[in-house]
């Protein structure tokens, strides 16, 4: 496990507000990247189910969008604070929810390239390695707690 320094902290935390100024675009990108990453991917999400297409002003898509990025984001904070993701009840009802929906670890893969190439768009020509790193080291902790919690929940 590695922390995050200051300066990466700082990255994820003003790309995370730049997702989030715009979340009903940021959160159909987002899906848009999963589902041309993986279309058997859509019928994980009630919300795209039964669907040719990506639903643009649906208010479950965004917010569930700004679920996930919000996750990392905290994830985070808590790896620049304490060099650790802390499993919390959360993120226990998460590894339950993921093992009912049929989420399997290469479905976490396919959720990072989707949100690595979200962010890409959202930041412009503030993307750079730095940045990409931090959330890459985020999201993979965050997945760590949330893989061992749906081995719990299994």
């Amino acid at each position: 496990m590695g922390g995050l320094t200051e300066s990466q902290a700082a990255l994820v935390k003003s790309s995370y507000e730049v997702l989030i100024s715009n979340l009903p675009q940021h959160g159909y990108r987002f899906f848009s990247f999963v589902v041309e990453i993986a279309p058997p991917a859509k019928d994980l999400f009630s919300f795209l189910k039964g669907s040719n297409e990506i639903p643009e002003n649906n208010p479950d898509l965004q917010a569930h969008a700004g679920k996930i990025f919000k996750l990392i984001y905290e994830a985070s904070i808590q790896l620049h604070e304490t060099g650790a993701v802390v499993s919390d009840a959360v993120l226990k009802n998460l590894g339950k929810v993921h093992v009912a929906k049929g989420v399997i670890d290469p479905h976490f893969e396919v959720v990072k390239e989707a949100l690595l190439k979200t962010i890409k768009e959202a930041v412009g020509d503030k993307w750079n390695e730095e940045l990409s790193n931090a959330w890459v080291v985020s999201y993979d902790e965050l997945a760590i707690v949330i893989k061992k919690e749906m081995k719990n929940a299994a």
